[in-house]
Order: structure tokens, then sequence, then C-alpha cells
């Protein structure tokens, strides 16, 4: 009868470099499903960032719009109010230049009372 050399030596050696060999493989996978899912996670929270990023830029610019219109608004009620005055100021020095001329003879008092007709009509 033949016998194998080592056999309960041996059996327990083959056991325990399968046994390392498998555990390397998983961990060789574990570590590769775990570097996959963080890619994965990363991309997304990347894609979120970029979402929210494009929405803040969005609100930024309604905002803006929204501004800007406000000072258009105010513009267009605040030049008829500033142009008034000035009119009014311009109307005055028109009419005192007017008699000034009429006081220093350059005017008669018809043309005096048709020049203050054209200012004040």
């Amino acid at each position: 009868m033949m016998r194998r050399r080592g056999g309960l030596v041996r059996a327990a050696a083959t056991t325990a470099v399968v046994a390392g060999t498998a555990t390397a493989v998983s961990g060789r996978v574990a570590r590769r499903q775990n570097q996959k899912y963080e890619a994965k996670e990363q991309e997304a929270m990347a894609q979120d960032a970029a979402f929210q990023s494009q929405q803040e830029i969005a609100d930024l610019q309604a905002q803006m719009n929204a501004m800007q219109s406000q000072q258009v608004q105010n513009s267009a009620m605040m030049a008829p109010q500033m142009a008034a005055p000035a009119a009014g100021t311009d109307v005055m020095s028109q009419l005192q230049q007017l008699a000034q001329m009429k006081q220093a003879g350059l005017l008669t008092e018809q043309e005096f009372q048709a020049g203050k007709a054209k200012l004040l009509a």
C-alpha cells in the first residue's frame, strides 16, 4: 500500500492556501465595490452642487431683474418731478427777463403782455 506523504499536514496546508486566497480575493472585491460606490456618491454630490449653483444663479438673476425694473419705475416717477421745478424756474426767469427788458425800455407794454401770455400758456 502506498502511503501519501504528509497526509494531515498537507491537507491542512492546502486548506490554508485556499482559505487565504479566498480571503484575498474577497478583500479585493470588497475594495473595488467600495471604490465604485464612493465614485458614484461623489458624482451625485457634484451634480447636486451644480444644480444648487444653477438655481442660486437663477435666483440672483431674478432679483437683479426685479431691482432693475424697480429702478426704471423709480426713475420714470422722478423724471417729471425733477423736470417740473426746472420748467417753473425757467418760466419765472424768463418772466423776470421780460420785465427787465420792459423797464429798460426795450419792450412795449403790448410786447411784454404777448411774451408773458406766450410763456404762461
